[in-house]
């Protein structure tokens, strides 16, 4: 019997055909499930979850490979589905515990600090007001990020008070969550490790070069590396803690050699991860989702 694995995902998706071809290549079958298409039935006799045409419970896992916008309604129901099928025995990858923990950067870092890894000093706020005071607070330069967020989209430096008040008075505008972390002074690079399953599958580092921020979706430059066995250790810690089996962890240096964990993202890409390191991620992944004989 043919191995089935949903992917939600984009149709047009780099990481959909490569999750194809490495699962071709072991005789398995990938079935895109499209988030719109998301349906669940309750009654007496009724216990359906299905997407178009795909039955998900006759899949034997699904690979969370994006979470569009939508409304409160709306995620709120795609996270009770895929709840409802890992209840029901579907592998989740990666769970939607594991998600909510890491989308959210706030709880994210507020659950590695209380685990005792080291994170950027963080302030949290609502109001354009008391985010001048943690500007203050946290030495006057601060990077302010999405609460909800990736690839380093919407991540500003602010430096300046007065530029500091104009940013923090928009985002309050559109009701947004202030969250600010004290600027890191780093050497220009961070460390991408990847996880999957409690063991690294490699590591890059990735050069900043427009700008401070080093995501490659923000034209920073990768290269392979050897990760040390205290970065390794800090990831490996940082995707138990999210709850990940497949995480991207990021960490950042500082000028005096202090090592902290940046984010740890739930739903990781690895095109550019797997140009610098020649891993076939997706080959490593479908082989520890299949069901074992």
């Amino acid at each position: 019997m043919t191995i089935q694995i949903g992917v939600l995902g984009n149709a047009d998706s780099w990481y959909l055909a490569d999750l194809a071809r490495a699962a071709e290549e072991r005789g398995a079958t990938i079935r895109r499930v499209d988030y719109r298409t998301l349906t669940a039935n309750v009654g007496h006799d009724a216990r359906r979850f299905s997407a178009g045409e795909v039955d998900l419970l006759a899949l034997d896992a699904v690979i969370v490979r994006t979470m569009p916008p939508g409304s409160l309604e709306q995620v709120v129901f795609r996270m009770d589905i895929l709840s409802r099928l890992e209840a029901e025995g579907v592998a989740i990858v990666n769970s939607p515990r594991a998600i909510e923990h890491a989308v959210d950067k706030y709880l994210a870092t507020a659950k590695l600090a209380s685990a005792g890894l080291p994170v950027p000093e963080t302030s949290v706020c609502e109001s354009a007001e008391q985010a001048m005071f943690e500007l203050e607070r946290l030495g006057g330069d601060v990077v302010v990020k999405p609460v909800f967020g990736a690839e380093g989209r919407g991540i500003v430096r602010v430096s300046d008070p007065y530029i500091g008040l104009r940013v923090f008075r928009t985002l309050e505008r559109v009701d947004a969550v202030l969250y600010l972390q004290r600027f890191i002074d780093h050497p220009g690079y961070d460390l991408r490790v990847l996880v999957l399953d409690d063991q690294p599958l490699g590591a890059m580092r990735r050069y900043a070069t427009n700008g401070f921020r080093t995501n490659v979706a923000c034209q920073g430059r990768a290269v392979a590396v050897e990760p040390t066995d205290e970065e390794v250790r800090l990831a490996i810690e940082a995707t138990r803690v999210i709850g990940a089996r497949i995480a991207g962890i990021d960490l950042l240096r500082d000028a005096e050699g202090r090592t902290s964990v940046i984010e740890v993202n739930g739903v990781p890409g690895w095109q550019a991860f797997q140009r610098a390191t020649g891993i076939d991620v997706a080959g490593r992944l479908i082989d520890r989702i299949m069901p074992k004989d």
